[in-house]
């Protein structure tokens, strides 16, 4: 199959490799490895696999690079150990898996990262661990701290006590939300294919191996596809996982984790698999923790001169620029914003509930005190508390 090496963006081949340079250069990385990786396709933790990935991070650990370890495989781990050849949907099930996997899965990592003289430290999270503000900062604490004594955090969900209401719902979101934490240079997804393809290759015999792309390019959207049987992310979830990460300037990196030192390679600059690079500057970080709530409570309806406003000329929703709410949410609560015609632009902490909010449809902002009696903010969400669908803003 012919490699794409994006020519028709206008980013050179020579503009490739300058920037996998940069990366090889770079001293933080967060690497993912995925189930279908790990368990060798549901035939059980592959070991032999697993001691290789771990001599390859401990070389760069060796050349100075700081690592954060995201694996899933625990619920595939856990299906392996107690004879399931079926992923359950019972979350019940689902949570016995994990709880059983995630004992098989740190043992082994802290075996065989202990043959090269290196501690690792288990990070579980939920989603709340990152939504509340505080719990967010304390976990930013504690995988810097640990980077700082040479530890190795493997992180993964906490698929034991996490419901669907609270799931990020893929390990490549989890390893772009730690990307943000940790402010690292790299994320390294690495799943079964060998980069991403213009089309399914599994389907398609003139799929066309992507090279190098703008994380935010929109023919991704076209590309990507579905996870397989026992992964829950598929490319789909790769491309969001890049945009996520280059909100901190992190440059993304898919690729085939079966690949003969894939690691090492891509320390080395090599062309290998596909790079959705950061196009945008870094964003704050209270930015990057409003972009990484996955879990929204109400939506708002907006006419287009509110739309204009939040895209165009970096400005707080007003309570005028609102035409319908839903949902039940309170002051504090994130809450989705749309257009008329119901696409996603805006996400932001509110000022007032729903029943406030519902009061206020249309209400200039001199008109608050006088609809509802008192005023907390002039405005519904501001500018410093919002975040654009795309993550630029």
């Amino acid at each position: 199959m012919s490699t794409h090496n994006s020519q028709d963006d206008g980013n050179s081949e020579s503009q490739n490799l300058k920037t996998r340079a940069q990366m090889a250069r770079s001293q933080r990385w967060v690497v993912k490895i995925g189930s279908s990786l790990l368990t060798n396709n549901g035939q059980g933790l592959d070991k032999p696999a697993i001691a290789e990935w771990v001599a390859q991070i401990a070389r760069l650990r060796q050349a100075g690079i700081e690592v954060v370890l995201v694996s899933s495989g625990a619920v595939a781990a856990g299906m392996r150990r107690l004879g399931w050849t079926v992923r359950p949907h019972a979350m019940h099930e689902l949570q016995a898996a994990a709880a059983v996997g995630q004992m098989r899965l740190v043992q082994n990592y802290e075996q065989e990262f202990q043959k090269h003289d290196l501690h690792t430290a288990q990070v579980l999270l939920t989603h709340d661990d990152l939504s509340n503000r505080e719990r967010y900062l304390n976990a930013r604490s504690t995988l810097t701290t640990l980077l700082d004594f040479g530890v190795v955090p493997v992180v993964n969900e906490n698929d034991t006590v996490v419901t669907d209401e609270i799931r990020f719902g893929d390990n490549d979101t989890l390893g772009a939300l730690v990307a943000n934490l940790v402010e690292a240079d790299v994320l390294v997804l690495m799943t079964d294919q060998n980069g991403m393809y213009s089309a399914d290759p599994r389907n398609n015999p003139d799929a066309r191996l992507l090279s190098y792309l703008p994380a935010f390019d929109s023919r991704l959207d076209d590309m990507a596809g579905d996870g397989g049987a026992l992964g829950r992310g598929g490319m789909v979830t790769k491309v969001r996982a890049a945009r996520l990460a280059a909100r901190s300037g992190t440059h993304t990196l898919i690729v085939g984790g079966r690949l003969p030192s894939v690691l090492d390679s891509v320390r080395a600059a090599e062309s290998v698999g596909t790079l959705l690079y950061a196009d945008c500057e870094p964003k704050t970080a209270r930015k990057n923790w409003l972009a990484g709530h996955l879990q929204t409570l109400g939506e708002l309806v907006l006419d287009d001169g509110a739309v204009r406003a939040l895209q165009h000329k970096g400005k707080s929703l007003l309570p005028v620029g609102v035409c319908a709410v839903s949902g039940q949410f309170t002051r504090g609560d994130m809450v989705v914003c749309r257009d008329l015609n119901g696409a996603e632009i805006a996400r932001g902490l509110v000022n007032y509930g729903a029943d406030e909010v519902s009061q206020l449809i249309g209400t200039g902002s001199d008109q608050i005190e006088a609809v509802l009696g008192y005023v907390d903010e002039q405005e519904l969400i501001h500018r410093d508390n919002l975040v654009l669908v795309d993550w630029k803003d």
